[in-house]
């Protein structure tokens, strides 16, 4: 966004910060929250602070020194930015409804060096192999039209967690450590469900295959659709696996079906589809830029089945659905999702592909408004840039939002 724009919308980011952060503690400090969101919206390739307070020295034309106080802003002020990510999504609710999806996920920022905080040598799928970056996960509300960034939290290796000195110098508050990035996405979503975002849960195969996960989403009442490794178990939804055995006279009396039990064998999601390969049909989901979006799909009724041969009783009942792309030999992708037993093989592609929105919003966050130009090494300075990033694309998805309701239709 360039200056003369970013003036005529002052008045419109000043209802903006007076709606999320208030007066953020005292006049001073919401001064320079008002700087450091404009810095991020103007135009430029690097959103670090002595970039963003070049341009706007060269704007304001004031003898202050922008330098230190969006340092200070940034690195030093105690201002909670868990406070004001609830006041933004309180926002983003009464803005932009509850009525979407919710997607989970993780990316990666490369950085060098051993001291800015969570660095780590770690894959990360934003550069498809194991690099010295920091990771984030994230949470994203899309709705048909348009997709806005709700959370994003560090994720701190256990390197990170065993290593008490650096965790005091990057500031990492006592109690913070490390956590699974599933049990980090739970929370997460907990979080903004307390702020009325309860729809359909999307995320990839790192959080899918994980069985505590989903397990965890339905006992939340949530419903998912989750990507999962192809390795995993399932057994048909219907599959008799026996009556419970009688009691012997001594020992404890068995309690689970004949089937389940030590050695037990079921096949994985990808010989499960291997093995159905009539099943499959075309299904279009939507209409892109080049036309409409097509690709071969299978959906059945099945239960996950993973921890059979230990002697645990498959899950509750689910979708399994594969997708084949033409140009391979096989199907190479795999969902579980709790979506209702009645639900059509349109809507389950439909939903599942809901979540090419993640990447769409990775590009305003990152490449526009530089989420992953931080330069520090504290804590507190990555968790208050991540913030003010999620705001400032809140706030222009709003902007794009209300010119769009203003243009007359065709």
């Amino acid at each position: 966004m360039d200056a003369r724009k970013l003036t005529k919308l002052r008045r419109d980011l000043t209802a903006f910060l007076d709606a999320v952060v208030g007066t953020l503690g005292n006049a001073r400090r919401r001064r320079w929250c008002d700087a450091y969101l404009r810095g991020i919206l103007l135009d430029g390739h690097r959103k670090s602070v002595e970039p963003m307070a070049a341009r706007l020295r060269a704007i304001e034309r004031g003898g202050e020194d922008y330098d230190q106080a969006l340092q200070q802003f940034l690195n030093q002020s105690p201002w909670d930015a868990d406070g004001v990510r609830d006041g933004l999504q309180a926002w983003i609710a009464r803005q932009f409804g509850t009525g979407g999806v919710v997607i989970i996920d993780d990316t990666g920022f490369p950085k060098q060096g051993a001291h800015s905080v969570g660095v780590a040598r770690q894959y990360t799928g934003t550069l498809g192999k194991v690099a010295s970056c920091q990771v984030a996960v994230t949470l994203q509300f899309a709705t048909a039209k348009e997709v806005v960034g709700l959370d994003v939290q560090l994720y701190l290796p256990q390197a990170w967690a065993d290593d008490a000195d650096r965790m005091a110098r990057a500031g990492v508050p006592t109690g913070v450590g490390y956590q699974p990035k599933w049990q980090m996405a739970l929370a997460m979503l907990r979080r903004a469900a307390a702020r009325g975002f309860r729809g359909v849960v999307l995320a990839d195969s790192l959080f899918g295959t994980v069985t505590e996960f989903r397990e965890q989403l339905a006992a939340d009442g949530r419903t998912y659709y989750v990507g999962i490794d192809s390795t995993l178990k399932v057994v048909a939804a219907d599959a008799d696996l026996g009556a419970v055995p009688p009691a012997g006279r001594t020992g404890r009396p068995p309690t689970r079906p004949a089937g389940v039990r030590a050695g037990a064998k079921s096949p994985s999601a990808k010989q499960w589809s291997v093995e159905r390969t009539t099943d499959f049909r075309a299904v279009t989901w939507r209409k892109g830029t080049k036309g409409k979006m097509t690709g071969r799909f299978a959906a059945w009724r099945v239960r996950p089945a993973h921890k059979l041969s230990s002697g645990r009783e498959p899950g509750a009942a689910c979708w399994l659905l594969a997708e084949w792309p033409a140009d391979a030999a096989e199907s190479a992708k795999y969902f579980f999702s709790n979506l209702p037993a009645g639900a059509s093989l349109k809507r389950l592609v439909a939903t599942a592909k809901t979540r090419w929105w993640v990447e769409h919003s990775y590009r305003e966050l990152k490449d526009e408004l530089g989420l992953d130009h931080f330069e520090g090494r504290s804590w507190r300075g990555w968790n208050h840039h991540a913030v003010l990033v999620l705001m400032a694309c809140a706030f222009l998805q709003n902007l794009r939002r209300t010119r769009r309701k203003k243009v007359p239709p065709a």
